[in-house]
Formats: C-alpha cells, structure tokens, sequence
C-alpha cells in the first residue's frame, strides 16, 4: 500500500540528525545498516518498503526481471516495430510476472517456450495496461511477441524529406520516463535493472545504434546484434536508425550523425575524451566502456539523453564554437549520477539531476576555469528564480526536491526544482563541508551505490553520517529537501564575468530608443563582445526581458550586435521569447514573424520552443491566432512528448 508523503514524514520525524539505511539496499551492497553515532532517525521497515514503491509501474517486487533478449524489424513503411522480448526471470519469483504495456498490439506469450494464456489489464491514459503473466515457481524465460503502433509516444518516425540529407527516414525512441513500454513491454520503472542483448532488422541502407556495444559501419544485410553487459533500466533502453556515419574522436569516444553533420558534429564534441578523463579524476572509473554520441533529427524534444554508451543529442548545440559544450558535461556526468546510481522512483528524481547538474558545473570548472563554470551557475539560479516564481503561485508542493507524483506523469517533475534547486542544495553542502571533504563523499557514494538504486531518504542517511549535527543544521536540509521554495541561505550565484554584460544591459536600458542619434551610439566596444561566450550573451538578453526593454530597446540592440542573424539557436530562442513579450509590431514585424515562424517549425526542442509559444499566447488576440496557427501547422513535426506539454498549454485557446 503506498503511504502519502505526510505518513512518511509522520514516521521519519523531524529528520533529526541520524542515518536511515534502507534494508533493501544494504542487503544488495552486502553491507549491514548503520547509524549515525550522532542521533538516530527511527524508519521501520514498512517505511523503507513504502519509500521504494514505485507509482507509475505495475510491475511488483514478487517477481522481477533480470535480463532482456530482444530480436525486432523495423519497418519504415508502415512505421511499426515487430519484435520478441526475451525476460529472463530472477529466481524465486511468484506466480504471476506482471510488465507494464501502452500501445502495443500483443499477438502472443510463452512461458519457458510454452505458450501461455494472459490478461491485459483495461488501458489507463498514462500509464495504459498491466500485462499478466502466469507462471511456475521453476519458469525461467517469458516470451512476448508483439508490434508496436500509431500511439507508441516513444517513437518518433522521422520521414526522409524532413532529414538533412533527404535519402532515409530515421526513427529514434524516447523512453523517459515512462515511455519504454510503448516499445517494449518492460518493468517500466528505475528500481528494475537488467542487462540486454539485440538483434534488430533495418533497411540496408540505413545504420541501428542502441544504448549498448555499437556498429561503426552499415553492413549489407542490415541486421545488427548489440549487447549491453551492465544493468541499466528500462528508461535508458534506446534505438536510433537512419542514415548515418560514424567518426572516432577520441580513444574511447566518438559521434554518430548523417554525412552532413557528423564532420560538424565531431568539431563540436572534440573536447569529449577530455571530459571524460576529468570526470573521472572526480568521482572514479566510467563504467560503461565506450562514450559515443547520436545526433538526432531536430524533433528531438530536449537537449540531450543520457543513454548508456550512446548519448542522443539534439543538433542545436553543434554551433560551430563549441559554446554549447556543457551539454556534453551534463549527459557524461550522468554516467554516474543516474545511469550508474538512479533514483528509485520518479519521486526522487532530483537525486538524478541535481546531482548531474552538480557535476556537469564541476567538470566544465576543469575545462575551462571557475570563472566559467560561476557563469552556469548564475544562471542556473536566474532559472530557479524564474521558476519558483509560476511554481509557488500554481503548485507550491511542485518545489518541493522529494516529490509526490502519484497519478501524474513523471514528466511532470522535469523542471527547475529536480536540475536547479537540487543543484543549489549539493553547492551549499559543498560550501559546507569543504570540497575536499565532499568530494571524497560523493566519490564513496558513487562506488558504493553503483548499479544500485537510490531514495532521497537513504541518500540522507550517508550524508547524516558525513556530518556533524551543527552542519546538518547549518545547511538546513531538511527544508532544503521538503520544504517549498528556496531556503534564504541558497549560495549566492556570483560571476564576475557577468559584470561587465550586467552594466551593457543598465546602458542599454538608459537610452532613449526614441531620441535620433539612438542609432549611432555605441553601447559596449566590439572588442569586448567578440570575446563573449553563449552564456554572457545569454545573460545580457534575460536583463533586457528582466529591465522592461521596449521593442525599441531590442531593435537598437539588434542593430548592434545581431542577434536576429545568430547562428546559435540558444540565443535564437532566446532572443525571439523576449522580444515576443513586446509590442514586436514595429520591429520589421513581417520579417521578424516570418523568422519566429521558420524557428517553431523547424525545431522542436521543448526548451526553446515551449517559451516563445507562451510569450505568443500572453499577447492580444491577434497574437494568440498566430501562436495557434504556427502551431497547428508545426504540430505533426513535434516530439509526443513536446506535443503533450504544449496541447496543456494551447487547451484554453484551441
């Protein structure tokens, strides 16, 4: 029975400074549950059970999965898989071994080579259907043949004349958080691990990639077996087909994308063999033998997914400058925190991000310098700032970083309070307990928790045993973790590079757009804006939006530094979201339409494109029938996962 978040604080207490190790976990590591010797927090195990039930699985403890052979045949023709998954079950289950199914049409089961009877519970909207398996106390293998269909979110068919290159379709999945099961019915829930092996049939001419051991080359058969010897689960099963080419970039790195932009792309991502090595020297080995990259279509719905071995990536960080680098960071320093250690449930899904932001900060830090890595981490904070501000209006329980997400979509809980309030609790402990001290930590806690799950209530436990009862205190976690908001000793987000931009915007700001000389004025010397990166430009666009610049303040600004001409969708979207929350008419406006208009149709990555719709929607009447247009003419091109967040937005206008 699940027990609310109330009960489960009711039982923690106070969280009084102690440790709680969760039995399960200690009896997976081997190790026997220990206390902190400062106080102790009393969790029973009915607690520990209840913290790791899992709310959007159907899939029970009494009977688990261990590992995964798939054989399938992709058909672009009719835009469907066919496949066979292989389980193998862990010993001493029960008697019936129940998946998690949406949108699959379920032709047959085998029990052990034996076909079998099932039931396929009534389909729920988000978490559609229970498939039921019985089977003996000995069975060893179950056996589902199966294809998937139009509604499988996961899947995004993407038709050749919409690729770069024009000559093959290409098809790649999105299985988080919960979407593996509309491609393959799975115990679809982070607390199951398992290992895969595959074989999948493509047409010759296209290349199969998983999230496992990959091809380099087609092959004339078009048929590829991939293997993946570390227990990953189900959200970090991947497949990308398309016409594609592969270049080494490093000893054990390299990319993956269609001709005309794998030469790009490998000048963009060069850096990544060097990412690796530092994060390494961290928090330890990288466990996954190979780190390769996929360059996806611009339908890709966010910036980068984590998948173990192969990284999908959207194409609107291969700028040309390797400005955008940090996303590399952030999807490598996933290798540890989520893919090697994940949250157990989509409840503790900031154990995943936060900590990713954390050590994406910590890496770009060793690349580059810490006067960079405090540019990402200011803003970093502008986007909690931003956030909070909607969040505590609409849903203050949403800012909460352990989450009750029973009933809604996981998705729900990718927003600022997972990546960036999380991120802020992590510095703050750093701030601490002094980075020495909290590297060594962090490096423990990655060794001893690998391949593992994690709860936010154990992850308190070994952080209760790392401090002293007056740093406990002092950080204040347990306000940090389930109060709402931001706690007032959030470490102060300071960049000194960000100075300079902060005084271009107050001189931006003072000018008369009006007066007629606005346009020679010279507002920052050129010199200085050639050596400013994404990020500083970033900041001075967001203290435009921020100061209350008319669109003759975006106009003069445009014709100084040209932004409308950038090649770096970054600041694109940017740009375009802030000028949209003026009166843009006046600013070129069948031009500048005519640009936003190109932008949402051609990419769909729910960061840039999310903003500019709601800019568009805040507007006059007028303005929202153009959002409405663009986007009932973009829609099909979109991710159902960008589909989904925007139909919520667009349902009071549509």
């Amino acid at each position: 029975m699940r027990r609310s978040k109330a009960a489960l604080l009711g039982t923690i207490g106070a969280l009084v400074f102690t440790a709680c190790s969760n039995v399960e976990t200690a009896k997976e590591s081997g190790a026997t549950p220990v206390s902190a010797s400062a106080v102790d927090i009393p969790v029973d195990t009915s607690v520990r059970e209840a913290l790791f039930v899992d709310p959007h699985s159907y899939s029970t403890e009494e009977a688990k999965v261990n590992s995964l052979h798939w054989e399938a045949e992709v058909d672009f023709d009719a835009e469907v898989i066919r496949a066979t998954a292989n389980w193998t079950l862990e010993e001493g289950h029960g008697d019936t071994v129940i998946f998690d199914s949406k949108a699959l049409d379920i032709s047959s089961v085998a029990v052990d080579g034996e076909q079998v009877d099932f039931e396929l519970s009534g389909p729920d909207e988000l978490l559609g259907s229970a498939l039921a398996v019985p089977v003996s106390p000995s069975a060893k293998e179950v056996s589902i043949t199966y294809a998937t269909t139009e509604h499988a979110e996961a899947l995004q068919w993407y038709p050749r004349e919409l690729t770069q290159g024009k000559r093959q379709p290409f098809l790649f999945t999105q299985s988080q958080a919960i979407l593996a099961r509309t491609w393959v019915p799975c115990q679809d829930r982070p607390g199951v691990r398992f290992t895969y092996t595959a074989k999948v049939k493509v047409p010759k001419e296209t290349l199969a990639l998983m999230s496992a051991s990959n091809p380099s080359v087609k092959n004339e058969e078009g048929i590829y077996e991939f293997s993946m010897p570390q227990p990953i689960p189900s959200y970090l099963l991947a497949l990308g087909v398309g016409d594609l080419e592969f270049i080494a970039i490093g000893e054990r790195s390299g990319v993956y994308a269609e001709p005309e932009m794998v030469r790009n792309a490998a000048f963009e991502f060069a850096q990544t063999e060097d990412m690796i090595i530092k994060a390494e020297s961290l928090y330890g080995p990288y466990y996954w033998g190979r780190y390769d990259m996929l360059v996806l279509p611009p339908s890709f719905p966010f910036g980068g997914m984590e998948n173990p071995r192969l990284t999908f990536l959207t194409p609107t960080v291969v700028v040309g400058d390797r400005s955008l680098v940090s996303l590399i960071a952030h999807e490598l320093a996933h290798s540890w925190s989520g893919n090697l250690v994940t949250n157990a449930t989509w409840n503790d899904f900031w154990i995943n991000e936060g900590f990713t932001v954390y050590f994406e900060m910590r890496i770009m830090e060793l690349l580059y310098g810490a006067d960079y890595a405090d540019m990402l981490e200011a803003l970093s904070y502008d986007d909690l700032q931003q956030g909070l501000v909607d969040m505590l209006e609409n849903d203050p329980e949403a800012t909460r970083l352990k989450q009750d997400l029973a009933g809604r979509n996981p998705d729900d809980g990718v927003n600022v309070i997972a990546y960036d309030k999380g991120f802020h609790f992590l510095k703050l402990c750093e701030n601490t307990l002094g980075r020495d001290r909290w590297d060594a930590f962090l490096k423990s806690y990655f060794d001893r928790y690998k391949f593992k799950t994690m709860v936010t209530e154990v992850f308190l436990g070994e952080l209760a045993k790392e401090m002293t009862a007056e740093e406990w205190q002092k950080i204040g976690v347990e306000q940090w973790v389930y109060g709402k908001g931001l706690p007032a000793n959030c470490p102060p987000a300071i960049s000194n590079r960000f100075v300079q931009v902060d005084e271009g915007v107050k001189m931006m700001l003072g000018v008369d757009p009006d007066a007629a000389n606005a346009k020679e004025l010279v507002y920052l010397d050129q010199k200085t804006t050639l050596r400013w990166s994404t990020h500083e430009w970033l900041r001075y666009i967001r203290g435009l939006q921020a100061g209350g610049a008319t669109v003759g303040h975006y106009a003069l600004a445009d014709a100084n530094y040209g932004f409308s001409g950038s090649p770096n969708p970054e600041v694109i979207a940017a740009w375009y979201t802030a000028v949209l929350s003026t009166d843009y008419r006046g600013y070129d406006e069948a031009i500048f339409r005519n640009k936003v208009n190109s932008f949402l149709r051609s990419v769909g990555r729910r960061k840039f494109i999310v903003p500019m719709y709601e800019s568009m929607l805040a507007g006059d009447e007028q303005r929202q029938t153009w959002a409405k247009q663009v986007y009932m003419e973009a829609r099909a091109s979109y991710h159902p996962l960008a589909q989904q967040t925007l139909d919520k937005i667009f349902e009071d206008y549509l």
